[in-house]
């Protein structure tokens, strides 16, 4: 991983040792010895790391700091011969990305311009994602007219409007995350980060770290300052999904997220504000976790400000063959597909199942269908579903042979129960005609 390093010192030799060890390091580098060299060749150079003195003849380090902060978004790690308590605390609050003390040791650099360079990616991916989510994850994502989801993008609309904390229900596979974007670049905050995190793919020890960040020396192995995803998220939206996975400890840290919009990074005893909305989701029943102990209930009111209940696919099994048309659009341009459309068996099909994995286990059942099919057009024989619900009539009017169809495969299932003993069902007892 090369970074591109602009080393300002007034000493010679510190500039020589670090230039000659990071080009060994595969590091692109350029040294200068003053402050006002490092601004006259910064455009050029167009640094992703600034390595800089404090002390030095005219500008001072913490003013090139201020400057670099103003022009872009390099990294900033001031060094000094002379530790200081306020030159510390003035570079942390002004934006540096770690500050260290003289001697150097040279492995401790190389951990840290590679840290750096992992946060700068991280963060340029977080601005991808936002880009790329206000194009697919906006309300165009947000299909079906049943009165539940009228319900919903009414709700989403409203929220467009206002900064209020969200409790985003449902089970999984029903599209929370879309909601939370979609209320994201939906609102004036669009140009802000979107940051999305699965409380439940993170190890319990790290989630604190992970969204707070940490100072160096938090524990073993922080050899520096980490950026959580608070700050990372700015003035933009975070969802933290699986909430309801969370521990009682970690909650309790939120809370405090949440009253006083402040937070300290692990190890740290100087706080940090956050001015990004809060978005929480949760397939979990907290109104259960918090009777049961495991969840707190004043989290819970600070969360549930509104909430939007998402409802599963068999609620809305009308929205079924819209939302599988809408699906297989996107589908087809990302897998290469050259199929163009769904035959009405298929869809009826589709709508007769109980779909327990939701929207996101329909995506999969279409991306199968059509790796599967050999035309231009998914039918029901190229899906591959679990057990449809015979009780389902669907929406559109299947003909005579059709419900014909559907009977006998219903009377054959009962009768394999009974071991073919017809006077055991209720077909031998209330309709021995039809047999």
């Amino acid at each position: 991983m090369s970074a591109r390093v602009l080393v300002v010192d007034d000493d010679p030799s510190i500039r020589e040792t670090f230039e000659r060890h990071l080009r060994r390091t595969g590091h692109q580098v350029l040294a200068v010895g003053s402050a006002e060299e490092a601004l006259n060749a910064f455009a050029d150079f167009d640094p992703t790391l600034v390595i800089t003195d404090v002390r030095m003849p005219g500008m001072d380090g913490l003013e090139l700091l201020r400057r670099i902060r103003e022009a872009g978004d390099a990294e900033v790690v001031v060094i000094t011969a002379y530790e200081g308590m306020r030159s510390a605390v003035t570079a942390m609050r002004e934006g540096a990305y770690d500050y260290l003390t003289k001697p150097l040791d040279l492995d401790q650099i190389d951990l840290l311009v590679e840290r750096s360079e992992r946060d700068r990616l991280l963060r340029r991916r977080i601005r991808h994602l936002s880009e790329e989510g206000a194009e697919d994850h906006g309300l165009d994502e947000l299909v079906g007219q049943d009165p539940k989801m009228i319900e919903v993008y009414k709700t989403v609309g409203v929220l467009t409007r206002n900064r209020a904390t969200v409790l985003i229900t449902g089970e999984t596979g029903t599209g929370k995350e879309r909601i939370a974007r979609a209320i994201h670049f939906n609102s004036p905050a669009a140009g802000e980060p979107f940051v999305a995190l699965n409380c439940t793919a993170i190890p319990e020890a790290l989630l604190e770290s992970e969204l707070f960040g940490h100072v160096r020396g938090a524990f073993t192995g922080a050899v520096g300052r980490r950026v959580g995803y608070f700050e990372l998220a700015g003035s933009g939206t975070i969802l933290l999904d699986e909430i309801g996975d969370t521990t009682p400890e970690f909650q309790a840290k939120l809370l405090r997220v949440l009253e006083d919009r402040v937070f300290y990074p692990v190890g740290s005893e100087q706080s940090r504000r956050t001015e990004a909305r809060i978005l929480a989701a949760t397939q979990r029943s907290l109104e259960a976790e918090v009777r049961e102990g495991r969840f707190r209930e004043d989290l819970f009111f600070r969360l549930q400000v509104v909430e939007i209940r998402v409802p599963p696919l068999r609620e809305r099994r009308g929205d079924i063959p819209a939302l599988a048309k809408h699906l297989m659009t996107r589908l087809a341009e990302e897998i290469h597909a050259d199929v163009r459309g769904i035959t009405d068996a298929a869809l009826r099909e589709l709508a007769a199942y109980d779909w327990p994995g939701n929207v996101r286990e329909l995506e999969h059942a279409l991306t199968r269908a059509m790796v599967a099919c050999r035309g231009p057009v998914v039918d029901a024989e190229d899906l591959s579903l679990g057990t449809r619900n015979p009780e389902v009539q669907p929406d559109s009017r299947p003909d005579d042979d059709r419900l014909a169809s559907v009977e006998a495969n219903h009377i054959q299932r009962i009768l394999n129960r009974t071991g073919g003993n017809k006077r055991q069902t209720d077909f031998g007892r209330n309709r021995k005609s039809t047999l």
